[in-house]
């Protein structure tokens, strides 16, 4: 019965959020290409490479998901070299990522939608060997389609924010049976574990063994170059003191910009690059930066000598990670839930965080208890720390070194995941 409630209001629910879909779609683009997957249908050269052989089937939703992904693929073929896999994404940049990295052996394709008639048809398509969940994505009719077919199904790198949590916990009934279908749960940490197993999980199946993004490939020697090329480009000295704010969300914009006006009359070799989360807010970006009555460059657009550089392209930020001396990770001073704090960490950059880092907590148990972060309370504080941070070159090697010995610490995740799916 459960069941045959979602199935009347999971249309319902898409039809009503399909103006706001397609006028992202619209905004993002790419996604009209291969839109005909969303309803499982696949073209000659799709339907060809699938019948090559049985495939892993891993779901990846966007780019941060994807490099755990891939990374997972590159670990389980130690064990496995002969394994074949089926990524899925639901974003454009998710795709357009994965089609760049993707091994030629591999199968990529968009998320179906989760209608009973389409994962019926794409299982049929994909006729996976096992069915790997990145995160923390639950899609009914998938895990029920994969449990009739008897395909083991398993969620890798688990992670239930706070407000997942509260949202879950009032369709209780939906997500108890449905959890138990679940074979393994790999989650990141021990309140992660404790939540999935509340919300319907057997206890068997549930293991907290940390997160995958720990695991990323160490940092190429010349992994900055592509960013230093940039900052040139925009007439960035080479000895300029450079401050990036990372997947910034409306607000932090401002914010930085404030800070960078003030600081850099103490530090006036200092330049502010600023990677918005959605490269589609550029417009509000620039507004943002303009209204601090500072100029800035487009990345998409031609370079030129300006305030403020914003990258509004994908696929660029760890080398201006690399590029940076100090490093703002968003979504952590003005709205709650925070970003990866970890990629900047790979680099040993120093990172400086707000005080909304709720998304991340075994992740920020691990980086400060190592002393290998900076958390602030407020605009002040932030303010404050940047300047410090600026002023001292021994303390910002410190910190960054910290921050890289965390990941050193951690590694062995995936390998980990890989061991407990067999």
């Amino acid at each position: 019965m459960i069941w045959i409630l979602y199935n009347l209001l999971f249309p319902l629910a898409f039809l009503l959020m399909l103006p706001k879909f397609l006028s992202r779609m619209a905004r993002r683009g790419g996604y009209k290409k291969h839109f005909e997957q969303r309803f499982g249908l696949y073209g000659h050269g799709t339907t060809a490479r699938l019948a090559e052989g049985r495939h892993i089937w891993i779901h990846a939703v966007s780019v941060g998901e994807l490099f755990v992904a891939l990374r997972f693929v590159e670990e389980y073929r130690k064990v496995h070299p002969e394994a074949l896999f089926v990524i899925s994404t639901n974003t454009s940049t998710g795709h357009k990522l994965a089609k760049q990295k993707l091994d030629s052996r591999d199968v990529l394709i968009y998320f179906p939608l989760d209608f009973p008639f389409v994962m019926k048809r794409v299982f049929s398509a994909l006729n996976p060997l096992r069915l790997i969940l990145v995160e923390c994505e639950f899609w009914p009719n998938m895990i029920r389609e994969a449990q009739r077919r008897n395909i083991p199904v398993a969620l890798i790198n688990g992670r239930i924010s706070d407000s997942s949590f509260g949202g879950y916990k009032k369709i209780r009934l939906f997500t108890d049976p449905l959890l138990k279908m679940i074979d393994l749960f790999c989650m990141q940490g021990q309140q992660d574990a404790e939540r999935v197993i509340a919300l319907g999980a057997r206890p068997e199946t549930v293991k907290a063994i940390g997160t995958a993004k720990y695991d990323l490939q160490p940092s190429a020697a010349d992994a900055a170059a592509p960013a230093r090329a940039v900052l040139q480009q925009a007439g960035v000295p080479d000895d300029a003191l450079v401050l990036l704010g990372a997947s910034t969300w409306p607000g932090e914009e401002e914010a930085l910009c404030k800070i960078y006006k003030t600081l850099r009359e103490k530090h006036p070799n200092l330049f502010l690059v600023l990677v918005p989360r959605h490269a589609e807010r550029r417009d509000d970006v620039v507004s943002a930066i303009e209204g601090q009555e500072l100029t800035c460059s487009l990345r998409s657009q031609n370079i030129s000598k300006s305030d403020v550089l914003v990258i509004d392209t994908t696929g660029e930020l760890m080398s201006f990670y690399a590029a940076s001396d100090v490093v703002f990770v968003g979504k952590s001073l003005c709205k709650h839930g925070g970003q990866n704090p970890i990629e900047p960490a790979l680099f040993g950059r120093p990172i400086v965080v707000g005080p909304n880092m709720e998304n991340f907590p075994s992740v920020m148990d691990d980086f400060l208890s190592a002393n290998a972060l900076r958390q602030v309370a407020d605009f002040q504080t932030l303010e404050k720390t940047i300047d410090e941070l600026l002023g001292d070159e021994p303390t910002r090697a410190e910190l960054g070194a910290a921050a890289r010995q965390v990941l050193e610490d951690q590694r062995g995740v995936i390998a980990n995941m890989v061991e407990q799916i067999g």
